[in-house]
């Protein structure tokens, strides 16, 4: 809060804390169209698995991959229902579901995309979005920017 008095601001759009959580150049991939291997042999989807653990490990053994996992099918979504209540329901699947995630530490998107471009899975099918990581969220950087600019709350 000490900050807050420093800038003259009267609430706290995030905290400190959360400041300090997003270091410069973090990229997430997000990995679609993870099902790649129905029609391989067990002998090619080992070689594909070994492929992707040797890329893995040489990336984490740089400082290029700071973590990732996989993620389980299905899952649940939560949304704001006709009145005005939080409900969930299943999540559907398709074609274009996330199936994982892997963190880079790269200085910038280009970057990342060089990096993407190396994924062994992508010669597979496996497609990757690629998106910086920011701290704290555009919402809470476009609150801050209207209480500094000294809007008036209502």
């Amino acid at each position: 809060m000490r900050w807050l008095r420093w800038r003259g601001l009267k609430s706290a759009p995030f905290s400190e804390s959360m400041r300090a959580m997003k270091p410069p150049g973090e990229f997430m991939m997000v990995l679609r169209n993870t099902d790649w291997n129905g029609a391989m042999s067990v002998d090619e989807v080992t070689a594909a698995i070994d492929r992707y653990n040797a890329w893995f490990e040489r990336l984490v053994a740089e400082g290029v991959v700071t973590g990732g996992r996989p993620l389980l099918a299905g899952g649940r979504v939560v949304t704001l229902s006709g009145d005005g209540k939080a409900v969930d329901r299943p999540f559907v699947e398709s074609k274009e579901t996330i199936g994982g995630y892997i963190l880079l530490n790269v200085p910038d998107l280009d970057a990342a995309v060089a990096v993407a471009k190396t994924f062994p899975p992508v010669m597979l099918g496996v497609s990757l979005e690629i998106r910086e990581l920011t701290w704290p969220c555009p919402v809470s950087q476009r609150h801050e920017a209207r209480l500094t600019e000294g809007e008036p709350a209502h």
